[in-house]
């Protein structure tokens, strides 16, 4: 077989295999096909299919194949992140400062604690989840951080299919991920910082909000049809330039979104480009990161990480967000759905960890857990919440 041909048959499989369990499987309830397509592409790592049937395996995940694939992934998952950025809208989260800084401050503090403690239980347990070139407190701080992170992307579409994503409750709950959202990647630009390019890297940071500026005044004064064209250029070379300076493409492709307000582009348009993304391009995204797992410690010792990195961010999501409600005064009941939705993981928080394992920081055990830990923790989210909402619009009708 031709390397093309390999190519050709890898693409029916990230498109074919996840969509026919989802289908007929009818999981939509419990995993979206988000999070089958997450699924497959574990299990069709090298830890699981390569380990069971490295012939099949290497058939078709050649290196050469792998690369390819790698280059597709990383331009959808850089549009990806750079529509999540454009989609922010900080100027409702600042009307509301009081309650959604108290709230994501303590929905996004508390997990991190308790996922910090839970990464420094793994070192004391045993070797091997450290990555080459981390420090301990890069990897306390990185693993608890995946612990606290909230994937607005997969929120709305769970709270869309929840039924909640325009009401005023389901605003609310975007409002406080929003927050959390900025701070994943200002947590990220601290743990990635590089000292021998520490000079790089603030003058990154330094000449970005004068180009930022510069690039707003223009994109307005261009017409509708041209913005398109430009804000892609400008992705690209912020993505560059935040790469260059030893922080990573990801920190600039959201940064890159960030400066951008919604309302300059037809909502329509970037509401089907969303989707079109996550249609054609974030499948092979999800198998690019299946294919990076690791089982080096063995079965057992990876899934017992995953659970105890689970326990610790439902414990610490759950009880932040309820130490919030206690001191803003929410109405009964709203702190478990609140908590439980902002524990959604997947998407932002796979490629999070992914920058880590870009950068050395983790092992691929301890990413493969990671990954683990996301997937459930998400799926959890729809199960948990509706029988509560339901119960509390029946009570309200009640009422």
């Amino acid at each position: 077989m031709t390397d093309t041909e390999r190519f050709l048959i890898a693409l029916a499989i990230i498109f074919g295999l996840p969509y026919a369990i989802w289908r007929l499987g009818r999981t939509d309830y419990w995993a979206p096909l988000v999070v089958v397509q997450i699924i497959t592409g574990i299990v069709l790592g090298p830890g699981l299919l390569g380990a069971a049937f490295p012939a099949c395996y290497h058939a078709v995940f050649e290196p050469r194949v792998v690369q390819a694939l790698n280059g597709v992934a990383w331009w959808g998952v850089m549009l990806f992140v750079w529509i999540a950025g454009i989609e922010l809208d900080l100027k409702e989260v600042w009307r509301q400062r009081r309650e959604c800084g108290t709230t994501a401050a303590l929905a996004l503090g508390t997990p991190l604690l308790f996922g910090a403690a839970a990464a420094a239980g793994m070192l004391a347990w045993r070797g091997g989840w450290i990555g080459p070139r981390g420090d301990d407190w890069q990897f306390v701080l990185g693993v608890g951080m995946a612990c606290a992170v909230t994937a607005l992307p997969i929120l709305v579409l769970l709270m869309d299919k929840l039924a909640i994503l325009r009401t005023p409750f389901g605003q609310r709950v975007l409002r406080y991920a929003s927050l959390d959202d900025v701070a994943i990647w200002a947590v990220l630009a601290l743990i990635l910082l590089d000292w021998h390019r520490i000079g790089l890297q603030l003058t990154f940071l330094l000449l970005f909000f004068p180009a930022a500026w510069l690039f707003r005044r223009l994109l307005r004064a261009l017409p509708a049809a041209d913005r398109w064209y430009v804000a892609l250029v400008w992705l690209a070379l912020v993505a560059f330039a935040a790469d260059h300076s030893g922080l990573h493409f990801m920190v600039g492709s959201f940064l890159a979104g960030m400066v951008i307000d919604r309302d300059w582009f037809d909502g329509k348009q970037l509401d089907g480009l969303r989707e079109n993304v996550l249609l054609v391009l974030m499948p092979v995204f999800f198998l690019s990161t299946g294919l990076r797992t690791g089982w080096s410690l063995g079965g057992l010792a990876v899934l017992g990480a995953a659970a105890l990195l689970l326990l610790a961010e439902i414990a610490g999501k759950l009880a932040g967000v309820a130490l919030a409600g206690r001191l803003l005064g929410w109405t009964k009941g709203d702190a478990w759905r609140i908590g439980w939705l902002l524990q959604t993981k997947a998407l932002i928080m796979i490629i999070y960890v992914n920058i880590l394992l870009d950068r050395g920081l983790i092992s691929s055990d301890t990413f493969t857990a990671l990954l683990l830990m996301a997937v459930v923790s998400t799926m959890l989210t729809v199960p948990m919440v509706a029988p509560r909402l339901r119960a509390a619009s029946g009570a309200a009708q009640h009422g």
